[in-house]
């Protein structure tokens, strides 16, 4: 593979612009730069909760998906390409089904916490719902994969309940919501 990045800075942002994939220009405020930068925000934080120690198999999992925002990411970097595909909305119910099958039911809302694993996670599920809302803001101006907008809604549906099997794998109970406390 060739150096794909010999020089990290150009100078050619300084003017308050930035690159496209397809050799556009457009303002580092643009509803599609926020889209970007929010799924970078989001692969950061996934790469948090990969730095601690977690199973093989949510590792695998969490890996996956960082490619996935990554092809998202793609898609937005080049208006009109579409990498994603059903497949990887798929992916996601499928684990969210089996995840949950092994959580005790939820009779009240629960706080993000118990342990350090899965505070990460909530951390992350709330930025993918920021992530959600920047997507459906370009949407409105520009098309956005459908298929992708879909996966960033299950992608938060996933980290809910991975962020309960975190603590449940580390017999912490979920913090209930107290009204009225």
């Amino acid at each position: 593979m060739a150096n794909r990045l010999t020089k990290i800075y150009t100078k050619t942002g300084d003017d308050g612009k930035t690159g496209l994939g397809d050799g556009s220009r457009i303002d580092k405020f643009n509803s599609r730069i926020e889209g970007l930068g929010s799924i970078d925000e989001l692969n950061a934080v996934i790469g948090i909760i990969l730095s601690e120690e977690i199973p093989v198999k949510e590792s695998e999992w969490l890996k996956r998906i960082q490619h996935d925002l990554f092809d998202i990411g793609g898609e937005l970097s080049i208006p009109n390409f579409i990498k994603l595909t059903i497949s990887k909305v798929e992916f996601l119910e499928s684990n969210i089904d089996i995840i949950n099958k092994e959580l005790p039911p939820l009779k009240e809302f629960i706080l993000p916490g118990g342990s350090k694993i899965s505070a990460y996670t909530h951390l992350a599920r709330t930025t993918c719902r920021r992530v959600e809302r920047n997507l459906f803001k370009l949407n409105q101006s520009d098309k956005v994969n459908e298929v992708s907008l879909k996966y960033i809604n299950r992608l938060s549906d996933f980290l809910f309940v991975l962020g309960r099997h975190f603590n449940k794998s580390k017999n912490i109970n979920d913090i209930f919501w107290k009204k009225n406390i």
